[in-house]
């Protein structure tokens, strides 16, 4: 009786470590899982607010937002983790703002971003286009200065959104740039799920 008893105890403990390391590796899964919208932001302008908002935002809607300090882990390679997470991405969202042009980080990511020819959604926050430029400090090269110089223009001539932190409300931004964000990933899969239909039909 005793000896049933340890063995019913041991094959539950069994089963208890067998789920558990399922959940994990489900849990790792989900975690590998490519991203869907990969948020390009200055830190120090928009990270604390609408990078950060705009995340929390995507996620309620089971989305698989990237952004560098939600995501980003102790060990991950910084370029590789966020080159890779560009080039998985289906979106991409760059919050442009007064400080943008002073990061090389911002300015690479956008320019993979374009050079991917992801479809790319601008916000303007608390800056105008115009007033958007490239500082030659000289510490970037005359090809890294002209892929960037490329890729602002690009972002420039893009229909986007503005935002004034000073007069806007935060809720609105955020609720605007996920909608366009939500409806243009259900574009997306529409045109790939007729390129898969099309592909079939030639076959």
């Amino acid at each position: 009786m005793h000896r049933s008893v340890a063995t019913t105890a041991m094959n539950l403990q069994r089963k208890f470590l067998s789920q558990n390391r399922l959940n994990q590796m489900m849990a790792a899964k989900r975690v590998m899982k490519p991203c869907d919208v990969f948020i390009n932001h200055r830190s120090i302008d928009t990270k604390r607010t609408v990078a950060s908002l705009l995340y929390d935002h995507l996620r309620r809607f089971n989305l698989r937002p990237f952004l560098d300090n939600k995501t980003m882990k102790p060990g991950d390679k910084l370029f590789d983790k966020i080159n890779s997470a560009i080039l998985e991405c289906k979106i991409g969202v760059a919050i442009l703002s007064p400080t943008y042009c002073e990061s090389y980080f911002c300015l690479h990511e956008l320019a993979l971003l374009m050079e991917t020819k992801k479809k790319v959604i601008p916000i303007f926050c608390d800056v105008k286009p115009s007033q958007l430029r490239i500082a030659n400090d000289g510490k970037l090269s005359a090809e890294e200065i002209k892929r960037f110089n490329w890729a602002l223009q690009e972002a420039k001539y893009t229909v986007g959104l503005t935002f004034n932190s000073s007069k806007g409300n935060f809720s609105d931004i955020v609720t605007s740039s996920s909608d366009i964000i939500i409806n243009s990933m259900i574009e997306l899969q529409n045109e790939e799920e007729m390129e898969g239909q099309n592909l079939a039909i030639a076959l």
